[in-house]
């Protein structure tokens, strides 16, 4: 990964306040690029989801306003007598992109643009998006289906960092690059602008999907903004609020009473399937010289078929080693789980010894 994309990677995924005044001289630059006039107003919010709600507000008819007050959503006070004008986003956003997308392309060609690409926005862009798709989610899910669409007329802020990091220095775009550094999303219209911080708090597994640390020390929201706006996941499956200060508690019974089949598999993921099968009493459903298939049936799901190892090389301390593989549910002997752990036919699979 070059310098460049780097240090684009640490804008998409900071954290903390940015420098809001920074921000806000990069929003009226922006504008300036975009031949407009700078905002009267710029608004600071702490989250996408106030964003979100107020430009849904700002811009909805009077029956969707009393709608959102009667759910108890509303403009922050000091926007409620103002009027915000059109969305500017295509001027000041979109449009620069597809100049420098242009001009870029031109330059560079097919070949170079593509190498560009892949070094630098490709490399940073299925991360972002994923956490941009699961933001707009629990914005519906907070505000209802007008707040999730008010999502789609933002800014993107720091979470345009794939696309600016391919454009990096390109002309018309030190506004946004501006705001990208210091704040989160926002959403650009004719006299006003509403800008929102950057996250709290955010937690990340090796892959990249919002993951909260469960048990840990450090307990705490996947993602999570200052005025409580959070995403509590496991690698990247939304899970309950409260879903963490549960898990230290679970037992087989609890599990198995799980109604929903994903909450299940992570209860399960995190209580350990070899535990699960010591301690739920499982009993085998084939063994043979290889070792012992179990099969967990789960109401409502697949059921999880494992397969119990033991290394035939001995420890230093004179025990063998027991493991457990994760096999297909259609497995239904253990030699057959083995071999496809090996990728071979059940008939093929002739170890010397087994391991």
């Amino acid at each position: 990964m070059t310098t460049r994309t780097l240090s684009w990677e640490r804008v998409a995924f900071a954290t903390g306040g940015g420098d809001h005044d920074e921000a806000s001289a990069g929003v009226r630059l922006a504008y300036r690029e975009a031949g407009l006039r700078e905002p009267e107003v710029i608004v600071r919010l702490a989250s996408p989801a106030a964003g979100a709600i107020a430009a849904a507000w700002l811009h909805g008819t009077g029956e969707v306003r009393a709608a959102m007050e009667e759910t108890g959503f509303g403009p922050p006070g000091d926007l409620g007598g103002i009027d915000p004008g059109v969305s500017v986003r295509h001027e000041v956003r979109t449009a620069p992109w597809e100049r420098a997308r242009a001009e870029t392309s031109a330059a560079a060609g097919p070949v170079g643009w593509a190498r560009l690409w892949e070094e630098t926005g490709g490399r940073l862009w299925p991360r972002v998006d994923r956490l941009v798709t699961d933001i707009r989610r629990a914005v519906g899910d907070l505000g209802g289906d007008v707040a999730r669409r008010a999502t789609l007329d933002a800014v993107l802020g720091q979470h345009d960092a794939p696309w600016l990091s391919a454009f990096e220095g390109h002309e018309g775009l030190e506004g946004l690059t501006r705001v990208a550094r210091h704040a989160g999303w926002w959403w650009p219209y004719e006299r006003v602008a509403i800008l929102t911080d950057r996250p709290v708090t955010l937690h990340l597994d090796d892959a990249g999907r919002l993951h909260s640390p469960f048990g840990s020390a450090q307990e705490s929201p996947a993602l999570s903004y200052a005025d409580g706006f959070a995403l509590h996941a496991w690698h990247g499956m939304p899970v309950p609020a409260d879903f963490g200060a549960t898990m230290a508690a679970l037992t087989p019974e609890r599990i198995m009473a799980e109604e929903n089949a994903e909450l299940r598999r992570v209860m399960l993921e995190h209580f350990g399937i070899d535990r699960y099968l010591a301690e739920s009493g499982a009993r085998p459903w084939h063994s043979d010289e290889t070792g012992v298939l179990y099969r967990i049936d789960l109401p409502g799901d697949e059921p999880v078929a494992m397969v119990e190892v033991v290394n035939s090389t001995p420890e230093p301390d004179g025990t063998r080693r027991t493991y457990f593989l994760r096999v297909p549910p259609w497995v239904i002997r253990a030699r057959q789980g083995v071999a496809w752990t090996f990728g071979v036919p059940e008939e093929d699979y002739r170890p010397e010894r087994e391991t």
